[in-house]
């Protein structure tokens, strides 16, 4: 197999950038990057670690993301699995990078920063929902944010519903955990339960 092996051979081949691709890049928020974001309610989270790196799903209702100002967001860390591997991860290392979709944009978000986990009492407060908080906040600070253009997206049809994967078509939850690790793990109970489980679990 025949690899690229230097940075030189990379660009040798991809050439430069276009101009724009670089001039869309910015330290800070613009008032139309924030529109962007403050419309996306799903992010990417990406983090590393000692153990290797770790992407990981976030959504909201509304907005995925507070914006603080135009260098600072806050992204609260609501109910999961309790793995918290991307948490764990920034208390080690605090470099993260975060892809924002907005449904019916083809148009990607991207920001590279670094973040801290936040427990202030006060913080948590602030983003109640239905009575329950976020047991930990990651405030975020930007250090360049830029779009991704729209050919990713536009390629995969990924708003396109003719395009939609039938669940029904797919392996559940509990036949991939079965499969991954425990041959006698009860599949069909897991499933039965999961949609009980997770509305009284989603904040």
């Amino acid at each position: 197999m025949k690899i690229i092996e230097t940075v030189e051979q990379l660009k040798a081949i991809y050439g430069a950038p276009g101009e724009a691709s670089l001039a869309k890049v910015t330290p800070a928020l613009t008032a139309e990057y924030r529109r962007m974001i403050e419309a996306s309610p799903f992010v990417a989270l990406a983090t590393v670690g000692p153990e290797g790196l770790d992407c990981s799903p976030r959504g909201d209702a509304g907005s995925v993301v507070r914006v603080a100002d135009e260098k600072t967001l806050h992204l609260p860390d609501w109910r999961g699995n309790n793995r918290v591997d991307s948490l764990m991860n920034i208390v080690r290392d605090p470099r993260v990078a975060l892809m924002f979709l907005v449904p019916g944009s083809n148009n990607a978000m991207r920001i590279n920063a670094r973040a801290v986990v936040s427990v202030e009492p006060a913080l948590l407060e602030s983003f109640e929902m239905d009575g329950r908080h976020p047991r930990s906040v990651i405030v975020i600070t930007i250090n360049e944010v830029y779009f991704q253009c729209a050919r990713a997206l536009m390629r995969a049809e990924l708003w396109n519903p003719e395009r939609f994967v039938d669940p029904k078509t797919l392996p559940t939850p509990g036949e991939l955990t079965r499969a991954a690790s425990v041959s006698d793990f009860d599949a069909e109970t897991y499933d039965a339960e999961w949609p009980e489980r997770a509305a009284k679990s989603m904040w």
